[in-house]
């Protein structure tokens, strides 16, 4: 469902209030006192069965007998009356509500009953709905309280969205003493149905916002949350604190996969992935949100201390040491500059001490040299209240200083005296953040820095990796037989073979039954062997001396195999016994690795990297990403490791490029099988020149077959959409291939848009642009294909060249999409830009979107005339710009 309905939630224009009171100190009296109190503009119409007026106003009996439309309702009722007025609001055409009261799931089996009519209600009118337990929603702006709460909030710029209520109010207390705030306050409640994926994208879309902070417990609809956090968090910053960070999933797994990564770690990386800050408290949640909007992002972690107190510099150089940052290594000519005007005695290092008898003077010198300086990449201003310097001439000197750099500027004012306070207000009016301590500075300048990293992540280029299409349908037969069978684990053979499919390399394996068999193998193989037990219940074959290396005769053989099935009968009684594996030795000449998948709850399935091996348990040295994953990704991936760093730092360094094609092959296997739950890759030894998977563990999805069919659902990000990949003849028989644009193709888009003649620009971009930066043809380029699809025209003579390029933006809700069509001068004239319609309205339909159109300038005949040959309806928006439609079957 859309989110235009939102905008009568929060900029409504008339307001019921179901369950309005005049008793003092219910919820009902509240929520009316704050709409008809602070001078709200719109309509507020109390609803009570029992009286004629309340609070003054006149009341109605229900509200299907108010005279006038109504945008919003609020209900305060008991639980078990709320369906009921959930119909009625639906059939006297409201567009939203807000459900405060509680009783619903939280309570059992009933209150889950009134919660599921709630909804049928809801899709069956339209409405949407905040809530139930929500405290409420705040527009300072407008002057509109839709709460109960008894602080109200500043008006400022940062949109608050909280899952709870009680942290609401204690948000709106302490913001309101800090002077922070906010151009929204919306309390979630339960979330039957607007979730956060809605209010990320309304407030991403809100010209009074300029950064969203949100307080999560959990997602519930996690592939929309990621699309929304995604579209925004290039513009406008993200900044979140997740509560539960010590709780890890209790469901049982049968592999290593599956007991790696909990399910705060898989928050984390959703979080990094989606552009989305992180942080630690609620006080870093405003002061992170503050800061990012006020300041330019750092571009690296090196920071420069100006002080006059050095314990407090101290403490905040060592802060930044455990948060991972740097203190910046002054250039000789900063330090050369210090010293010639700052007395011997000063410390003009890092960080720079001009002590406690610092005049005003003195801070303006030192300040203007340091901001000069080439290897700092921000700046950290402490001052401790001295006789010396009176603080509103230090915060008028910053202010000036700030004005000479595009780099970001803290202070920490160290004092609550009335003067400091004031000196706070200056820095806070004219865009630098201000903090009580230095370490909440710090902490601030390197969730600053993650988002710089956050943001590259998004604006990177990844290199061309090919990915070899699987013969999927033999491997479809495997994973179909085994879930008939109810068989949840695949055997050896059977793994190694999806891997062999994906062309990564494994080791040679025969699987057999007898002693005398094993002997006639390991013989074939070559010593020595490795001899392993396999059974779907033994997971830790090590731990469970499941496991023999170095088997070098066939009298080894013969004890060897002995001896597991001994161990076998002796662990695992009454568990299934699918043979001994026999494998050449591989010499461990490079690392052992672990790359595997499973399915979380909330994300889907997840790809896991680290240390494998005997360690994987011992270090859980786990990094977390989600398919699919590209060069870039696949890299960061690994910069997330203990045994990269390692690797990095050691005389036998990792093949970085051999394990990022690896992982590329693999999340594209995760991708192309949701029928899978768990995949173990452990180990995988990498040596300089190669890598080879000697055992692998799939484990099966039973329940995947009583799921309805859809684009990849068990995945958080949609895929590259290989389906709309095709191909075509001009009219002059030349072949062009059709198909999806990807985040590689962005040097190829360059060279199309350089070959533009001024008008085929102008008429495709509305301007003549001379160039497109690194980061416009990122965004032309790397796209969230649940909400935008480009297809490209791509010919290949001597090079592969683009052609043509149509584009489909879809609206929030899925309801309609934008297009534009772009073909390359030298192209057109040979229906190249009718065959882009055609694929554009073909790829619409499959997305179930209901209409299409474009803005077209009103000279560009071509374009109209196609579009009127294809049925489009013409409709003028002015004297430039003709609007053509189309409704699609």
């Amino acid at each position: 469902m859309g989110i235009e309905k939102l905008n009568h939630i929060f900029n409504p224009k008339r307001i019921a209030v179901i369950g309005a009171s005049e008793r003092k100190g219910s919820i009902g009296a509240k929520i009316l006192r704050n709409l008809i109190g602070v001078g709200y503009k719109g309509g507020v119409y109390p609803v009570n069965t029992f009286r004629q007026t309340v609070q003054g106003i006149p009341a109605y009996p229900s509200i299907s007998k108010i005279p006038r439309k109504i945008d919003l309702a609020i209900i305060a009722t008991p639980a078990h009356t709320i369906p009921q007025i959930v119909e009625e609001c639906g059939q006297a055409g409201v567009s939203g509500l807000i459900i405060n009261s509680a009783g619903f799931r939280e309570v059992g089996t009933e209150g889950i009953e009134y919660e599921q009519q709630i909804i049928e209600y809801q899709k069956k009118f339209g409405m949407r709905i905040i809530g139930p337990n929500s405290f409420g929603v705040l527009r300072p702006g407008i002057n509109l309280y839709a709460t109960f709460a008894g602080t109200l909030a500043l008006p400022g710029n940062i949109a608050f969205l909280s899952q709870s209520a009680a942290l609401c109010s204690s948000a709106l207390d302490w913001a309101k003493e800090s002077g922070v705030g906010f151009s929204a306050v919306v309390s979630t409640g339960s979330m039957l149905d607007v979730d956060f994926g809605d209010l990320i994208d309304y407030f991403g879309a809100d010209a009074k916002t300029r950064s969203i902070v949100l307080y999560v417990e959990s997602i519930k609809h996690a592939r929309k949350f990621m699309s929304a956090a995604r579209a925004f968090a290039r513009t406008k910053p993200i900044v979140v604190v997740k509560a539960g960070r010590s709780k890890e999933s209790g469901a049982s797994t049968l592999s290593h996969s599956g007991n790696l990564g909990g399910e705060d770690a898989v928050y984390d990386s959703a979080f990094r992935r989606a552009g989305v800050v992180r942080v630690g408290a609620i006080m870093d949640l405003f002061n992170c949100a503050e800061a990012l909007a006020m300041q330019s992002n750092p571009a690296g972690p090196n920071l420069t201390i100006i002080t006059n107190a050095g314990g407090p510099a101290i403490m905040a150089t060592d802060h930044l040491a455990d948060r991972g940052g740097k203190i910046s290594v002054l250039s000789d000519s900063t330090i050369h500059n210090l010293k010639n005007v700052l007395p011997l005695y000063c410390n003009t290092t890092n960080p720079v001490d001009i002590f406690e008898e610092a005049t005003p003077e003195r801070f303006r010198v030192a300040i203007d040299i340091c901001l000069k300086d080439k290897n700092s990449n921000g700046f950290l201003l402490i001052y401790a209240p001295q006789a010396a310097a009176d603080p509103l001439d230090v915060a008028n000197i910053i202010v000036e200083a700030a004005k000479q750099t595009n780099k970001p500027i803290l202070a920490s004012f160290m004092s609550e005296d009335n003067q400091s306070r004031k000196a706070s207000k200056i820095l806070q009016r004219n865009g630098i953040p201000v903090f009580k301590t230095p370490e909440q500075a710090v902490s601030t300048f390197m969730y600053m820095y993650s988002y710089t990293q956050n943001l590259e992540l998004l604006y990177q280029t990844p290199e061309e990796l090919p990915i070899e299409k699987a013969d999927s349908k033999s491997l479809k037969e495997i994973l179909k037989r085994s879930i008939c069978a109810g068989k949840q684990t695949l055997s050896l053979l059977d793994s190694l073979q999806f891997l062999e499919m994906y062309n990564i390399s494994t080791v040679k394996t025969e699987i057999v039954l007898s002693p005398e068999e094993a002997k006639i193998k390991s013989s074939n193989l070559g010593y020595p062997v490795v001899m392993k037990l396999i059974s779907p219940q033994i997971i830790h074959k090590t731990k469970n001396e499941a496991v023999i290396l170095n088997v070098c005769s066939p009298q080894d053989v013969q004890i060897s195999y002995d001896k597991l099935l001994i161990n076998f009968n002796r662990l695992k009684p009454g568990a299934e016994f699918q043979g001994i594996a026999i494998q050449p030795m591989v010499q461990k000449n490079g690392y052992e690795l672990i790359i595997g998948c499973k399915k979380d709850s909330q994300f889907g399935s997840v790809i896991l990297f680290g240390t494998g091996g005997t360690n994987t348990e011992l270090f859980k040295d786990i990094a977390i990403g989600f398919p699919p994953l590209n060069q870039i990704l696949a890299k960061r991936l690994m910069e997330h490791t203990l045994i990269y760093k390692h690797a990095a730092e050691s005389e036998f360094p990792l093949n970085v490029k051999l394990i990022e094609k690896i992982l590329v092959k693999f999340s594209q296997l995760v991708i192309d099988f949701p029928e899978i739950k768990e995949i173990d890759i452990n180990p995988i030894i990498v040596d300089k020149k190669s890598a080879v998977a000697v055992d692998a563990h799939i484990v099966v999805d039973l329940e995947y077959k009583d799921r309805k069919a859809s684009f990849c659902n068990h995945l958080v990000i949609a895929p590259y959409p290989r389906r709309y990949i095709s191909e075509w003849k001009t009219k002059d028989g030349k072949k062009v291939l059709l198909r999806p644009i990807k985040p590689e193709d962005e040097s190829l888009f360059n060279v199309l848009f350089s070959s533009l003649s001024a008008e085929t620009k102008r008429f495709r971009f509305f301007d003549i642009i001379k160039e497109l930066s690194h980061e416009k043809l990122v965004r032309f380029c790397n796209l969230d294909n649940d909400r935008e699809i480009a297809i490209i025209a791509e010919f290949q003579k001597d090079t592969k060249m683009i052609i043509g390029v149509a584009r489909l933006i879809i609206s929030v809700g899925g309801n309609d999409g934008e297009f534009a069509v772009l073909v390359s001068d030298s192209w057109q004239g040979k229906g190249l830009g009718s065959k882009l319609v055609d694929r554009i309205i073909d790829i619409a339909r499959d997305m179930g979107v209901k209409y299409v159109y474009s803005d077209v300038l009103s000279n560009n005949n071509k374009m109209l005339r196609l579009a009127e040959k294809k049925g489009f309806k013409k409709e003028k928006i002015d004297y430039d710009t003709t609007k053509i439609v189309k409704i699609l079957d």
